[in-house]
């Protein structure tokens, strides 16, 4: 029997927002489609649509169909929104035909939910299920307030958390596309963390605002102004940074060669740098972030050895890596339980150097304190700052 061609169809929504045809819808929708068509109205009129571009950082695709005098939706003020807010979802949930469902805006800026990159989502309880992605979140004026892009469920259905990505987002999105044929962003050229509780208290500082820097890109715009592993960013521009979710958006919502002040914390003294922003490199499309919240104890049922060719030939280390080589984490030791795994490289020990594991071992024999003391690992091609606590070591066996 011959082998037969499948033809693979899939559903979602979008929404007109330009009167010559241009649509926005979500990137999951068209991601990989060979062909591209769109129905309009209740008649069902079709089209075939052209993807203009893609922003997979936002979940956002720009498509076009021919034409002209198209109804094109109003985008709403998203200053003016808020928690609360009566707002209802278009889209063809299931492919039963377009459908309107109404619900509140429960929340706004929400993020963390490792879905994209660039979150800053609008939450609400207006039901958006499987073929609504892509389709329009609108106000009772029928503004575009955003795009239905998400939900979180246990079912597959809706379970009333659904998330949009915000109008004003996906506007600046579609105009970056159409005028550049991408969308380009500003790279200030850190990795950072959250500030834990205990990072906060370790480092001195007064809260956990801010985003601690693991790494400065070389000869990124960061090490121009000679911002340093360890420093805590906590504005730019004038805006308060309360976290690196906070910090991407805001570096990436500006041009590259935009100039920005920028205030971080060294040693709880506060500094102010002036940076031209560059281009966020398409290789680093997706932000760097390290996320601990571990805490742990320094290295009690813990084996660290040199880094010698053949480590790092065994564990894949860069070849520029130093540091103390964890081989060996007793997996209930309080090291085990901080998160430190065989293949993690010790940088540093209460701020100071590690470059071999000698280092490692004299300085933990230094430290004589009940207070937290902060190391910076090197783990899977990132580094991450944990807090840990000296009197842990003492359990550790």
């Amino acid at each position: 029997m011959p082998p037969q061609n499948r033809k693979q169809q899939g559903l979602g929504s979008g929404v007109i927002v330009t009167p010559e045809g241009h649509i926005l819808t979500s990137n999951h929708v068209i991601d990989g489609a060979d062909e591209i068509m769109v129905s309009i109205g209740a008649e069902q009129k079709q089209y075939k649509a052209t993807k203009i571009g893609t922003d997979p950082a936002t979940d956002l695709a720009v498509l076009k169909i021919e034409g002209d005098n198209f109804p094109a939706i109003t985008f709403a003020d998203l200053e003016k929104t808020q928690v609360g807010d009566l707002v209802l979802a278009i889209g063809n949930p299931f492919g039963v035909g377009q459908s309107v469902t109404m619900g509140i805006i429960s929340a706004k800026g929400r993020g963390g939910m490792g879905m994209i990159d660039y979150e800053n989502f609008i939450q609400t309880d207006a039901s958006i299920n499987p073929g609504n992605s892509g389709g329009a979140l609108v106000d009772f004026e029928g503004r575009l307030v955003g795009i239905n892009t998400a939900i979180v469920s246990r079912t597959g259905g809706s379970q009333g958390v659904g998330f949009a990505v915000p109008g004003d987002l996906a506007r600046s999105v579609m105009q970056s596309i159409l005028d550049k044929g991408r969308v380009i962003r500003g790279h200030l050229g850190v990795i950072v963390q959250p500030v834990t509780s205990e990072l906060a208290e370790t480092f001195g500082l007064k809260s956990t605002d801010g985003a601690l820097v693991t790494e400065v890109t070389p000869q990124s715009p960061a090490a121009s102004t000679g911002v340093q592993r360890g420093d805590v960013i906590t504005h730019v521009n004038g805006q308060k940074i309360t976290d690196p979710r906070d910090l991407r958006l805001t570096v990436g919502g500006l041009e590259p060669g935009a100039k920005v002040e920028i205030k971080y914390l060294r040693d709880v003294q506060e500094k102010t740098a002036q940076v031209e922003l560059a281009e966020l490199p398409t290789e680093q499309g997706r932000f760097a972030q390290n996320d601990s919240s571990a805490t742990g104890a320094l290295l009690g049922g813990v084996t660290i050895a040199e880094i010698d060719d053949r480590m790092r030939q065994q564990y894949n280390l860069p070849p520029d890596l130093n540091g103390a080589l964890i081989t060996n984490v007793t997996p209930d030791s309080p090291a085990g339980e901080a998160g430190l795994r065989e293949g993690d490289v010790i940088r540093e020990i209460a701020r100071q150097d590690v470059n071999r594991a000698r280092d490692a071992i004299d300085l933990t024999r230094k430290i004589k304190t009940d207070k937290g003391v902060v190391m910076l690992v090197w783990s899977n091609g990132s580094q991450r700052y944990l807090v840990v606590n000296p009197g842990d070591a003492e359990r550790a066996g």
